[in-house]
């Protein structure tokens, strides 16, 4: 079956099976970001926006996406890297395995808060799994990205 998405800002037509996952379905295209880690949900390395909503993309059926925005880390590049740099400043970032799900995650934090607090950056951390960190120094690099230097 075909189906139509906008990804990163581009219409793309894929032919898919019913069963397929999202996740896979990007995989597939090249969308290497879009990482696999438990299949469950669990550890938000599938991490997607869905017409900027964190949504897992191990558990997202493709057909559900027909005319839908999605955005991967590709398509966030350059807030992508910012983030990165404000990790590596803090000490957040270790292996880095989890960084682009955490990264789309913050950036629909940026787009739906206008002065995100500390307990809105944690709530948008919920679903993301990292087993390098404690979570602190990634608070402190998000707070330091969204312009927080406090």
């Amino acid at each position: 079956m075909k189906i139509e998405m906008n990804i990163n800002g581009r219409k793309r037509i894929f032919d898919i099976r019913p069963d397929e996952l999202l996740a896979d379905t990007l995989r597939r295209h090249d969308y290497t970001s879009v990482r696999k880690g438990c299949d469950t949900t669990s550890c938000g390395v599938c991490t997607i926006l869905i017409d900027d909503e964190p949504v897992p993309s191990c558990a997202y059926l493709t057909v559900r996406a027909e005319g839908k925005k999605i955005t991967t880390v590709e398509g966030i590049a350059e807030e992508a890297e910012r983030l990165a740099g404000c990790f590596g400043d803090e000490g957040a970032d270790q292996c880095g395995f989890c960084n682009p799900g955490i990264a789309l995650s913050v950036h629909a934090l940026k787009l739906s808060a206008k002065a995100p607090t500390e307990e809105n950056i944690r709530h948008y951390l919920v679903g993301h799994l990292c087993r390098c960190s404690g979570y602190q120094s990634q608070v402190k690099a998000i707070r330091r990205y969204l312009g927080d230097t406090t």
